[in-house]
């Protein structure tokens, strides 16, 4: 095995890309069952603290956030990850990229907050709109070389980073929560991870600079414009019934909703991002070898459902008392969706790990595609379902699309792995 160091290529004898995928594994579980238990923790105290209603006003101001995120979205961190050359070559052009992209963002949740409330019908959104616009400033100014972590697949280092942002995001809104009952508090945690993020980013080398190459700035455009299209019908995808939902029904079933989605799919989630975190910088290395590739994502998607299975089946028969212990008896009407949704979040873990190949392989599109697949599906299935069923009818929607964008998958895959020779 070998990576670029800064004095060249570096090679390191005796450790293939298994033993590398399973130590980073081993580093990157870490980090997922730490910030999971911080995760539990926050969720714990802040249901019993804020009410469904409020959960639901952050919730949509985080809908507007990470759609303005994923429409703007330039993809430089997967390109920065998949390329053969030197992070350092790329790092000033990304960090313009991500500065303005912020300043971007902030200017338009700015001057549409008064329509983005007007539109779920709930003013009260409005103040935190404002608030939660500073976040992508800050972020803008983050260093683009934190990736060199993932790229290098030093994931000890990625450990420490990660937990310590989500460590501080954490703690902070727990501390506001507790003194303030307020759903400010979950903001006031967005800016502190955000802040501690940007700062400790600056220990790591190289330091961008406030200049870009044209000929970098549109080869990470080019090549990143599949990720961007990707991104957005993802968005719609993960959270068009949440849009709908808090349309239609206002912002406390929203609130409802989100919490049980975010246990159906949380769990889930961790089994199968850890490992995907971890396999796409491997994937990307052994490109070329397409048995050996094939090998690896077939380890990898029998290990994700493995655990998939068992964590979506605890969660399948046992939503209410799941519910009671973690949240408390208000949010016991999430249990029907609950149940749905837990069947979702195993099918959209034993999915995930196509798209990382396709991303390994170079194809953007392929993701963009079946991505649109659980899209489509989903944007003709969420308001009659909604209307006529209500939360469990976003949970039913949820469920379709997912249900229909893995035969799109299967012909992606063997499109790779059986036509190309």
């Amino acid at each position: 095995m070998y990576y670029k160091g800064k004095t060249g290529i570096i090679s390191i004898p005796n450790m293939g890309y298994t033993k590398a995928a399973i130590k980073g594994i081993s580093w990157m579980s870490s980090f997922k069952i730490a910030t999971r238990a911080m995760s539990i923790l926050k969720v714990v105290i802040l249901a019993r603290v804020l009410s469904p209603a409020q959960f639901g006003i952050f919730g949509i101001a985080s809908l507007v956030l990470v759609f303005l995120q994923v429409i703007t979205e330039t993809g430089v961190n997967v390109i920065l990850i998949q390329s053969k050359k030197e992070i350092s070559e790329y790092v000033n052009s990304a960090w313009v990229i991500s500065i303005i992209r912020g300043f971007i963002i902030f200017l338009i949740i700015v001057s549409l907050s008064p329509f983005i409330a007007t539109f779920f019908k709930n003013s009260n959104a409005i103040p935190i709109l404002l608030l939660i616009g500073v976040v992508p400033l800050i972020d803008g100014f983050i260093n683009p070389s934190e990736v060199k972590f993932q790229k290098e697949l030093k994931f000890n280092n990625e450990f420490w980073f990660r937990t310590s942002i989500f460590f501080v995001d954490a703690l902070t809104a727990i501390i506001f929560a507790v003194l303030t009952h307020s759903v400010y508090s979950l903001i006031f945690g967005l800016y502190a991870g955000a802040l501690f993020e940007l700062i400790v980013s600056f220990l790591i080398k190289p330091t961008p600079k406030l200049e870009f190459k044209f000929d970098y700035l549109k080869e990470l455009f080019h090549k990143g414009k599949w990720v961007t299209a990707y991104g957005i019908l993802a968005y719609f995808g993960e959270n068009g019934d949440n849009i709908v939902v808090g349309r239609a029904m206002g912002a406390s079933p929203l609130g409802i909703y989100e919490m049980a989605y975010t246990i159906s799919i949380a769990p889930l989630s961790e089994i199968s991002d850890v490992i995907n975190q971890v396999v796409f910088p491997v994937y990307s290395k052994i490109q070329e070898n397409r048995k050996r590739l094939l090998l690896a994502f077939a380890k990898t998607t029998l290990f994700i459902s493995l655990g998939a299975a068992i964590v979506g089946g605890i969660i399948f028969f046992f939503p209410a008392q799941i519910i009671t212990i973690l949240l408390g008896t208000k949010w016991l009407s999430a249990v029907p969706a609950l149940r749905i949704l837990a069947i979702y979040g195993i099918l959209r873990a034993v999915s995930a790990p196509a798209s990382v190949v396709f991303l390994a392989v170079g194809r953007q599109n392929y993701v963009t595609v079946m991505t649109f697949a659980r899209f489509a599906a989903l944007i003709v299935t969420i308001y009659p379902l909604v209307v006529s069923f209500g939360l469990v009818g976003a949970a039913y929607s949820a469920l379709l699309s997912v249900v229909i964008e893995i035969p799109v998958i299967v012909f992606l895959f063997i499109k790779i792995f059986i036509h190309t020779k």
